[in-house]
């Protein structure tokens, strides 16, 4: 029986190019989505074997969608395709639950091999990652220095992304005032205080894109 996979990129180009290389490798692509909380439904529906997710997505990036597939479907396996090599990228993915970590430029050369290994139960990483991240995070002694909890760095990408509070409750299914809440407090821990700063914050943190 083939590798069932979703794929899940908030571009229709890339997510052809993926399917298309991927079917000739003998990979049944079962579902794609094009933003995070697309990607949790598919995933549901579909029970995925790996979900293969880009990390810069809209309504949802691709680490929180990770976390809640974590929770939702722990038997499908995520890897995240990103443009970012930086350390806190990797050690936050790996706290997440992610499996694969694969940088764009060397997508092509390493997605089968990452679908071949998680299948088995291993951790995938694109070769130029810093092995002495992964060993850090595996010891324990990696700290993570984000304040914010799951839902807050949803808000965060959403108010990010020019949603307003009535939009930001509608897209998570939760009441205007509990959306004001979350916003809230995330702009107390991060002792921000006006929007635009929020909208940079998000922006170095990698949930939108600039």
């Amino acid at each position: 029986m083939p590798t069932r996979v979703l794929l899940a990129d908030d571009h229709a180009l890339i997510r052809q190019g993926l399917k298309a290389l991927l079917e000739r490798q003998g990979f049944q692509v079962v579902s794609e989505a094009s933003d995070g909380q697309e990607a949790l439904q598919s995933v549901q529906k579909t029970q995925p074997d790996v979900a293969i997710i880009d990390i810069s997505m809209p309504l949802l990036n691709g680490v929180d969608t990770a976390r809640e597939l974590k929770k939702t479907s722990p038997k499908t396996k995520v890897i995240l395709l990103t443009q970012h090599d930086e350390d806190e990228y990797v050690t936050e993915s790996l706290r997440a639950g992610v499996r694969g970590y694969i940088l764009k430029s060397q997508a092509g050369a390493d997605l089968v091999h990452a679908i071949q290994e998680v299948c088995r139960g291993s951790v995938y990483l694109s070769p130029k990652i810093s092995r002495a991240v992964v060993d850090a995070y595996l010891s324990k002694t990696y700290v993570s220095n984000d304040p914010l909890s799951g839902r807050e760095r949803q808000v965060l990408q959403l108010v990010g992304e020019g949603n307003s509070t009535k939009d930001i409750a509608m897209h998570l299914g939760i009441s205007v005032k509990t959306a004001e809440s979350h916003r809230s407090r995330l702009m107390k821990k991060l002792d921000i205080h006006e929007t635009a700063s929020l909208v940079r914050y998000a922006i170095r943190r990698g949930l939108i894109q600039a």
